[in-house]
């Protein structure tokens, strides 16, 4: 089975289109945070158009802006063949994974937890990493990535592989799209103008957690 795992795309319908281009797949996980973004409406149309499977993990940034009509579509997470999706961590879609969390924070986030592979998103940065017997990865930000490149990031899991991907698109009319929402101005400065390093936003958060 291929898996395309789309995390935290925040309405960007441009950085969704060029993914999409890409994906061949027989699902597609979306991770969690369609919402809050410029485009929202129209990632979830596009999404809905798709001819493969979708399922849809719950983000908070969907639990807090969303109606219940298109909240009733998510699950809290969603597991194939030994891999488990979430949004935040197992847990919570609000608790922070980085590259950096310490493994003594990170082992409790993972109590209980049966499958091998654990797939999150949140913090907007890839990574692969190992605590004791698990592997945790991070797609990555379709919309809104802390990567260091104005790109849109994401995952494609296909015969126990995992890969981390990268696609390129034209970031500058989605940056007027996205100052156009004061909650979100500071956000796409750091991703697609002034993109910060995973390193730095790793960093960040650990301090926030």
């Amino acid at each position: 089975m291929r898996v395309a795992a789309l995390y935290d795309i925040h309405g960007n319908l441009p950085a969704l289109e060029a993914v999409l281009a890409e994906v061949e797949a027989d699902v597609v996980v979306v991770g969690g945070d369609v919402a809050p973004g410029p485009q929202v409406q129209e990632c979830f149309a596009r999404l809905d158009a798709l001819a493969m499977p979708v399922r849809w993990v719950l983000g908070n940034g969907d639990r807090e802006e969303l109606a219940p009509d298109l909240l009733d579509r998510f699950e809290e997470t969603v597991e194939f063949e030994g891999v488990l999706f979430c949004h935040g961590s197992p847990r919570s879609d609000e608790e922070m994974i980085t590259l950096i969390t310490p493994a003594e924070r990170l082992r409790p986030m993972l109590e209980g937890v049966g499958a091998d592979v654990v797939v999150c998103g949140h913090t907007h940065h890839q990574f692969d990493r190992r605590v004791a017997s698990k592997r945790v990865v991070n797609a990555g930000s379709v919309g809104l990535p802390y990567q260091g490149d104005a790109a849109a990031f994401w995952l494609l899991l296909h015969d126990g592989e995992i890969e981390l991907r990268r696609t390129a698109y034209d970031v500058a009319p989605v940056v007027d799209l996205f100052r156009a929402m004061p909650e979100l101005a500071e956000s796409v400065q750091a991703s697609l103008v002034e993109p910060i390093s995973a390193q730095a936003i790793a960093e960040h958060f650990e301090q926030r957690a």
